[in-house]
Parts: C-alpha cells; structure tokens; sequence
C-alpha cells in the first residue's frame, strides 16, 4: 500500500498529526500496535483528561523545564490556546481548574479521545490497531515500513509520535528510539521525570509517617554544598518507600539529574511552614510557652503542623509527654524551628522510568526543524510528542506539547509529500 503520511502512535501527538495532514487532503495512515487509540489520553489527569493549560504562552513555558524553549517556534503555528479551541470546536466543552488546567466539563477523558478518533473517522484516515512496526527502510523519495507481519507500507512522510519509555502498559515502551538513530538521529540520555523518590531513611524504613500528606509546603532539592536547586510550594505526601505527590514530582528530575552527576544521595528539604520566618516562628513559640507555663509542651503547640509529624519532630528534639512549657529550653524551641523549617530526607534512587509520568531525554531537538517538525537529516521524517528531549512537569503541560509539536508535524509531513 502507498500512502502520503504515514504516523506511528496513536497517542495524543500522533492522533493530531494525523488530523492535521488528513485536514490537508493527503492519503493517511495511522499505525499503532495497541488494541486502543489514545489510552495515555484515557488514563491523564485521573482519567479526566487534562487536555492542555489556559496560562499565558511564556507561562506554559516555563512549566516545561526540559528544553521548553524550542516550543516557541512550534507555538507560533498552534499554541495552548489553539488545543481549546480545537477540542471545542470537536463539541468538547472544556472547563478550567486550579493552575489553569482545562478538563473536559464532562470529566470524562474518553469524550476527549472519542471526538479525536470521530474526526480520523470524517478525514477517512485510515487506522490500524494492533499492527506493530519490525522496521523503517529510509529512501532518497519515499521511505518503507515494514510491519511485524511482513507486510510492507510506501509512504512519502513518516511521522514517528512512538512516545517514550514512561508508563509502558500504555503502549509506550521506546520503539521508537531505534528508528530515529537508524536516521541519524541522537538520542539524549534518557532518565525518568515526574517521578516518585525513593529513601532508606530510618523514618521511611520504620514507616513513622507513611500515608501523611503535607499540604502547601516550600520541598527543595538541595545540591551536594546543600545549597537549594529549586523550590516547589505544592501538597506532597510520605510513603512506604520514600516520598511523593505533586511537589515531590516537580522536583524529581533535579533530584535525577544530581545522581546523573554521581551525587547520590540528594537532600530534599522541606519548610512544613513556608508563610512563617524563623524569627517569627521562635518568637511565636516563645509566646506560646509564657502564656501557658503550666500546660504540657506537645498540647501547647498542638495543630502547629499535623499530628503526626509533630509527635516525630517532638520526639527528635526529646520532648516526653509530660514535659511542662516552663521548663522547654530556648535550645529546644530553636532545634524545633529548625526542623518546622528545615525537615530533611534523603533521597537514594528514584523509581524507575516505567514508573515516571514521562521520560526524560530523547531525539535531540538540535537535529529538529523547531518550526516544521522535520528531521534536519533525514527528509521526510517528522518527530513529535514524548519522543522527543521534551519534557514538562504534570498539570497539562505534556500533552501541550505533544499536541502542539504533533499538529506542527501532521500539517508540515502532508505539505512536503504533496510537493
């Protein structure tokens, strides 16, 4: 069979490029090996679907910390504001929440994939599920994919949107990399982001305070001179096996990043009361313990942070329970403002990458055309989505850019086999 473009992957980018070549009038094709189109769409913000973010072009951005910047090109062409009005215009009414994440107003991630694989259906694209790719056979013209079962496909432009190697039960599980190197391609060093961290600290190995969530606190990723690499103010949660939830997650690829340079282990910090200085907290307590002499000490400063993090810091500065305020030294209220504001884990390792969110590194965007999508050595070779050394933090920025850099991919592969 011959087609004009052909995608493999049928996640979020590959499903809007090949919307947007189909939109262009080419003969396209649709490859995935899943049995379902879009199911890391399904599975996204809680099965919800967090379809893209309202915040401001620059914004958007700067939530996507790995090489963001090449994005501007390709927002030029179709940007955040452009995903809303597109869904919309599918009949998807979209709504926004905290941060400037849009969902679907139904809360249901498959209306989201139902309108994308409705309008494959009005553009007669055509869809293969289940179909595994063996190889590529690049041409001077036109290039073949082989498929596992031996049939072979002729196409002009390939779009790979193969994903990374984050959360592999939906399909992505690096196929794609071999592809880009067999063009030529680099492949940065791939490591997990948005990832959950692992600790062998006394604290998390006793499970002292498994299951507690903190809710708002300042997490920093400290570097090996303990000075901070960065800050995120968000909720973040204890484990079995180390830490996790929303702030741990932003800060997981700093964290990766200093094993990367042989740092290991990294400091995680966390301020339990951000709003609040040192000083401020010291004179505070201080207060406390004059207005109330006679009380014990833990019930004076009960509801400070919850329960169960006070009893641990309690007893790391060796308060018993009957301990009377009058007799709390000024030391003591020090060391417990130290750790209200200065509470340390170690980190050891991450989970693995089948377990981040999204992969860290790919094809290098140096060998990317920012504005096309085109492979800068290879013609007719497109590349968009995860594949790529993209990658942002969770709260809608992912599939932005996937969406984004697969829009810019379909319409350019479709322009470039007309010609």
């Amino acid at each position: 069979m011959t087609y004009q473009v052909t995608v493999i992957g049928g996640g979020p980018s590959g499903l809007m490029a090949a919307i947007a070549a189909a939109e262009q009038g080419v003969k396209t094709l649709l490859i995935d090996k899943g049995k379902k189109l879009g199911t890391k769409l399904a599975i996204s913000g809680g099965g919800r679907c967090n379809v893209t973010n309202r915040l401001p072009e620059e914004e958007v951005i700067k939530h996507i910390p790995g090489n963001g910047k090449f994005l501007y090109s390709p927002f030029s062409v179709f940007n955040n504001y452009d995903i809303i009005d597109f869904f919309e215009g599918l009949g998807v009414a979209l709504k926004e929440e905290d941060h400037g994440r849009m969902f679907p107003v139904s809360n249901k991630a498959k209306d989201v994939v139902q309108a994308l694989l409705n309008r494959l259906d009005e553009l007669n694209v055509e869809v293969r599920k289940s179909t595994p790719v063996e190889a590529i056979h690049y041409g001077e013209n036109d290039h073949q994919i082989i498929l596992k079962n031996n049939e072979k496909i002729t196409t002009r432009a390939v779009v790979l949107a193969v994903g990374g190697k984050a959360v592999p039960h939906t399909g992505s599980t690096g196929d794609g990399y071999a592809w880009a190197k067999k063009a030529g391609h680099t492949i940065t060093t791939l490591f997990p982001t948005e990832v959950p961290l692992t600790s062998k600290d006394p604290l998390i190995k006793q499970k002292t305070l498994q299951g507690l969530s903190l809710r708002d606190v300042d997490v920093s990723v400290l570097n090996k001179k303990g000075k901070r690499i960065v800050t995120h103010r968000m909720d973040m949660l204890f484990t079995h096996f180390g830490l996790s939830g929303p702030a741990i997650l932003r800060c997981s690829q700093y964290v990766v990043k200093e094993f990367m340079k042989g740092h290991r282990p990294v400091t995680i910090e966390i301020d339990a009361l951000p709003d609040n200085n040192e000083s401020e907290l010291y004179q505070y307590l201080q207060g406390l313990v004059k207005d109330h002499p006679r009380k014990a000490f833990r019930n004076v400063v009960k509801g400070i942070v919850p329960e169960r993090l006070l009893e641990h810091l309690l007893n790391l500065i060796e308060v018993d329970q009957e301990d009377k305020s009058a007799n709390m030294p000024n030391q003591k209220l020090q060391s417990m403002v130290q750790y209200l504001k200065h509470f340390t884990v170690n980190i050891h390792d991450s989970q693995p990458i089948e377990k981040a969110f999204v992969t860290g590194g790919g094809v290098s965007i140096k060998e990317i055309v920012p504005n096309t999508m085109q492979s800068k050595l290879m013609n007719g070779l497109y590349f968009c989505g995860e594949i790529l050394d993209i990658h942002g933090y969770t709260g809608g920025y992912n599939i932005t850019s996937a969406m984004v850099t697969g829009r810019v991919a379909g319409m350019h592969a479709a322009w470039e086999s007309m010609g």
